[in-house]
């Protein structure tokens, strides 16, 4: 009888150590140690097994991996073992740990991912783990980038205690201890033109402009023959038909606002070129002027501008018999005010200023680009300089760089350029393969400078400025069909980009943030 005793005593040990009673009174078998693994009584050890197994013993509280055979865990690959409070992978080599893989572990108390060749971890992978109080991750192949921001932000906030670790790239950290670097260390804001809506008609240029506190935009159509104004539909939230203006053969449309009235100077490649005028209480535009057809012959660019006050703008004239002209506004109309160098085929003139000195840059297919100083006592514009070395320059536009002047120089054969001044002459600094261009337009939104180089014959190119290289790289292709100008539009805290395109649809980008570390 006490052997018999003894041997029942035994099977009943044995039988509770393998089964327990389920909520509704059945029993249910305990899970066994997984094959690959040496389980204790609250201890499992696996090794060089394939994959996370999900049948542990309940009481399991410590588990460790060593070696395994799998490269990448998987989300919710613990939510079987919700009492761990010590979980250690070693000698592993992961290329993925999913951002839910330690899902379900709220009383895991110490995480060791030591030594498993990561390069980086997925943002929120700690989430849900208030538990924590120690994280190893000595040993890996941490990458410092955007992409691992989350983890420094993540280091001065928790409680729980890491070892030093090191980054292993980007060069910038390489080799400094991530548990010193500064969320601000991070450089992660960049930027995008992403398309947002596509206009039914070609066009040959573009301005923007303010007119009694709301913007509008203005496209020369040279087949249609008119100028078209759009203005922004503010629940729409798009570009919608404003009102236009009949012409023939028009190349420029260029907007004017003098004394709050707004004008428009009208250029057209045949029938004479034209100043409009906004009639308020009409509601639409009024011819209010014609321009001198025998100096303006050709019309290719307009510029507007302001000296001590008074309005101007200059036609650049590209036939042979006319000549680039500046107008002055004498207060009921404009009237010519200085000829600059007839009989050499103008295409484009740029208004800046060179040491607080106004400037004109005249670009010509018959020799190079000619600089232009206001001469005050005088009131005219003398010749000062040429840039040498540019021949064939189809048109010049200018930026700033912290108080640096620079000008982009396009081609429509061979090399377009960037130049700087250097406070006698303009100096060469970058140079941009450009067959086909007829635009290389730098456009400046917040701390972003660009620089927008168009092509008959490819993709339109988007350089962005890097300061430590004082120059531009490429960031980003836009698809424009024979692009011919872009211009900036600010509405309702959107910046929008607008593209001229002179065979396919006009087109208008939206300039979008993107937070890299998201």
């Amino acid at each position: 009888m006490e052997a018999r005793g003894w041997r029942g005593w035994t099977l009943l040990v044995w039988v509770a150590a393998v089964t327990w009673l389920s909520a509704d009174g059945r029993r249910v078998r305990q899970p066994r140690c997984p094959a690959g693994c040496i389980c204790t009584k609250d201890n499992a050890l696996c090794e060089t097994v394939r994959s996370v197994p999900h049948t542990f013993p309940s009481d399991v509280v410590s588990l460790s991996f060593v070696k395994s055979g799998f490269n990448e865990i998987t989300g919710g690959s613990f939510v079987h073992t919700p009492a761990l409070q010590l979980l250690l992978f070693t000698a592993n080599s992961f290329d993925l740990i999913d951002e839910d893989a330690f899902l379900g572990l709220p009383h895991l108390e110490y995480l060791s991912l030591a030594y498993n060749n990561l390069e980086t971890l997925p943002k929120d992978v700690f989430k849900g783990m208030d538990a924590l109080t120690k994280v190893d991750l000595r040993g890996n192949n941490l990458i410092c980038d955007c992409k691992l921001k989350w983890l420094v932000e993540w280091m001065h906030h928790t409680n729980a205690t890491l070892d030093q670790i090191y980054c292993s790239a980007p060069p910038i950290h390489q080799g400094k201890k991530i548990n010193d670097l500064l969320p601000h260390s991070f450089d992660c804001i960049t930027a995008e033109f992403a398309s947002y809506q596509s206009l039914k008609f070609e066009s040959i240029s573009v301005d923007a402009f303010t007119f009694a506190e709301d913007q509008y935009v203005v496209f020369p159509q040279p087949f249609a023959g008119t100028c078209s104004f759009l203005e922004w539909d503010h629940v729409e939230m798009t570009f919608r038909p404003y009102d236009t203006i009949e012409s023939t053969s028009t190349v420029v449309c260029k907007p004017m606002v003098i004394d709050g009235h707004l004008f428009v100077i009208v250029a057209q490649l045949f029938g004479g070129s034209h100043i409009y005028k906004r009639d308020a209480s009409a509601n639409k535009f009024i011819k209010i002027q014609d321009i001198d057809i025998l100096k303006i012959r050709k019309p290719n660019d307009i510029e507007t501008f302001l000296i001590d006050g008074e309005s101007f703008f200059v036609i650049a004239d590209s036939s042979k018999a006319g000549s680039t002209t500046v107008y002055k506004w004498n207060g009921n109309g404009f009237y010519s005010h200085q000829s600059l160098h007839p009989w050499y085929r103008d295409t484009d003139v740029e208004y800046l200023e060179i040491s607080n000195k106004p400037h004109l840059i005249l670009s010509s297919s018959s020799q190079r680009p000619v600089v232009y100083q206001w001469n005050r006592s005088q009131k005219q514009f003398d010749r000062r300089t040429d840039i040498p070395e540019m021949e064939d320059v189809f048109s010049v536009k200018h930026f700033r760089v912290k108080g640096d002047l620079f000008i982009c120089l396009t081609r429509f054969i061979g090399d377009s350029k960037v130049m700087r001044w250097d406070g006698a002459m303009f100096k060469e600094v970058q140079t941009f393969p450009s067959r086909g261009s007829m635009v290389f337009q730098p456009v400046s939104i917040g701390k972003w400078q660009y620089a927008i180089l168009g092509s008959d014959y490819s993709l339109t190119q988007v350089y962005q400025w890097e300061a430590k290289r004082g120059q531009f790289v490429p960031t980003q292709e836009l698809n424009i069909q024979a692009p011919r100008a872009f211009s900036l539009v600010s509405i309702d805290d959107r910046v929008f980009l607008l593209a001229s395109s002179f065979k396919g649809k006009t087109q208008i980008y939206e300039h979008l943030m993107i937070d890299l570390s998201h």
